[in-house]
Formats: structure tokens, sequence, C-alpha cells
């Protein structure tokens, strides 16, 4: 389709992908497309952190589109939209942990439905450089015991109210202004027993101070 690239996995074929098509210059599009089929990777677990960090940074500075095909080389076919955002997520994604922590940061690809099942521990989902494929995330909650934390940017709102509480408590979680448009609502439901939810904004970094006056 116009405006569409499948942007990994192997590119030895005919046509526009010969050795002829993969000297082209590439294009901050071109780049954008193989950082979010890096983040997709990513959030299968076909990535670690530190090699997304790494294939990120080397697909910024990438000058050709042989650069951006090698670091797809090795990673199974996404289809990406002409503006760099992942076409389609998958449908749900399940969370269970018990006891130790669990974390979704970074370049995550955000799916239709999240579903959290989790015992004495805490989990932390980072939507501030998620992939966003829907203008709505479901959250089943099904949580005994430590803290959920949600960090979210501009645009991102809130809404609780579909949760059932039992001895827990939602803390940082403002109703959302009507009047400002959210490019992603998160409708959290189910149940949170004990522990916490909480809602923030990421942490600016300090600066140093300067000696008294």
């Amino acid at each position: 389709m116009p405006g569409e690239i499948a942007s990994t996995g192997s590119s030895t074929g005919s046509g526009a992908t010969s050795s002829t098509g993969l000297a082209l210059r590439a294009s901050h599009a071109d780049r954008d497309r193989v950082v979010a089929a890096l983040g997709v990777a990513a959030g299968d677990g076909r990535l670690t952190a530190e090699e997304l960090d790494d294939r990120v940074e080397a697909a910024l500075a990438a000058r050709t589109l042989a650069d951006l095909a090698h670091l797809t080389a090795d990673l199974p076919p996404v289809t990406v939209s002409r503006t760099g955002v992942v076409a389609e997520g998958r449908d749900v994604l399940r969370i269970e942990q018990k006891f130790t922590k669990a974390e979704r940061t970074g370049s995550w690809v955000l799916p239709r439905r999240l579903e959290i099942a989790a015992e004495w521990c805490n989990v932390t989902l980072d939507f501030t450089q998620a992939v966003l494929t829907h203008d709505t995330l479901e959250v089943d909650v099904d949580m005994q015991g430590g803290n959920l934390t949600l960090i979210v940017g501009p645009g991102i709102v809130v809404d609780p109210y579909g949760l059932v509480l039992e001895f827990a408590k939602v803390k940082g979680h403002q109703s959302p202004d009507p009047d400002l448009p959210a490019r992603l609502r998160i409708e959290l439901v189910g149940k949170k027993s004990f522990g916490r939810i909480a809602v923030r904004h990421p942490r600016r970094r300090l600066l140093g101070r300067s000696g008294a006056a």
C-alpha cells in the first residue's frame, strides 16, 4: 500500500530491495520507521534494552537504506506507516509477576488491551516514549499488594473509575480536562487490593545548585 513499508526482515530480494536501491540515502522518515520497528521488537522481547538503545542510536545516524536494513535483518517483518507509527500492535499483552518488580519502559508498543496479574510486587508502566497504536488503552488490573505506577506525559489521561479498590488508593490522578484533547486515554478496570496506584509525570533532573551568593 502507498505510504507503508515492511520495515524489518531480510532485504535480499529483487527490484527496490536490490543493492542499488539499498545504496540510496536514507530520509528522516526512513529512520523513524526503523526506530518504530525496533520498538516493536523490544516490546516483543526480541531485543534487550541495551540492544534497543544501540540500534536506535545507529538508526538515527544511518546514512543509507543499507545501513538501516542491517539493523533489522534478524527481526521479523513489521508494517509501519509513513509517519513512523506502528500500524498494528498486539491485541492483548499480559504481565504476570510475583514478588519481583515488572517494568515496561522506553519505546514499547502499546496493545489494544493490557492485563496485569501481580502479587506482592511493584509494576511500573512508563508511557512517555511508548508507541501509540490506539487512542484508548484498557488496563485490566488484578493486583494484590505492591504498587502500580503509571508514568504519563502530555496528552495522556488516566481514568481509574472502573477499578474496585480494597485497602488501596489512587494517588496523583486528576480528572481530564474536557477542553484539552487527549492522544491516549488509559482506562483502569478490575481490582486492586492493598498498596496503591500512583499516576505521575517523569521526574525532572535537578540542575546543580550554584554556590551561595
